[in-house]
């Protein structure tokens, strides 16, 4: 495996899940034995990731006191966005400056993230290696616990496509490079827009996921997953 640099993203607002946000910032949530945070740690460390940028500005003295303490064979850097929150897409390139021209996963918490996604990482890397492009980790919605969602994009040959209508959801997993989000000359943006600009130029590749997805974005879905923790998850 040659990637070895990645991204978590925590420093959202996590509105939809007050009143449990609150208190604590999203990526601290516990479902089961673990929060939401450790569980993507733990999986860009079982992969073998070297060196992990996690963005911070909700609640980031919590996430920032946990992350101080908590023992991964990664180097862990903080991203301080306390006083500007800059997005997905600035969050990611404020955040990635260090890594230069090197691939870099970048993860989203709100997905529960376990072991299973390891044979998936791996695949989006190699197609990432053999195309020489952006790669996304897309999941049939019907495969989805949640039934609200609409679908962000659709798959045709690992080629990602928007629709009128769309098939898949994307998982919060990726990997790309600093070239895509160079095409955006902001600092404050969201990873929507590199995805459009790149989509246009037939440069977006998706690979699909065959896992049950669990997305945990509001307080109803947050409840109904860690109903099912004994049963489904450690």
């Amino acid at each position: 495996m040659k990637v070895k640099h990645a991204m978590i993203l925590a420093a959202g607002l996590g509105t939809r899940m007050r009143p449990l946000s609150i208190n604590t910032p999203k990526p601290l949530l516990e479902i089961g034995k673990k929060n939401l945070l450790q569980r993507a740690i733990d999986l860009l460390d079982s992969y073998g990731i070297n060196q992990i940028i996690i963005n911070v500005h909700h609640l980031a003295d919590q996430i920032e006191n946990f992350i101080s303490s908590y023992n991964t064979r990664a180097k862990i850097i903080i991203s301080n966005e306390k006083e500007l929150l800059l997005d997905t897409g600035g969050g990611v390139k404020n955040g990635t400056k260090l890594f230069e021209k090197k691939p870099f996963f970048v993860i989203n918490p709100d997905t529960l993230w376990e072991n299973y996604y390891l044979k998936e990482m791996e695949l989006l890397e190699q197609i990432y290696f053999k195309n020489k492009k952006p790669c996304l980790l897309l999941v049939d919605k019907k495969l989805s616990l949640d039934t609200s969602f609409k679908g962000d994009f659709n798959l045709k040959e690992n080629l990602v496509l928007k629709g009128v209508t769309n098939e898949f959801i994307f998982t919060g997993l990726q990997l790309i490079d600093r070239e895509g989000l160079n095409l955006i000359d902001k600092k404050i943006f969201s990873m929507n827009e590199v995805w459009d600009k790149l989509i246009k130029a037939k440069k977006l590749l998706g690979i699909e996921s065959k896992q049950k997805f669990y997305h945990i974005n509001t307080e109803e879905m947050y409840k109904k997953i860690s109903s099912l923790i004994r049963k489904d998850f450690r």
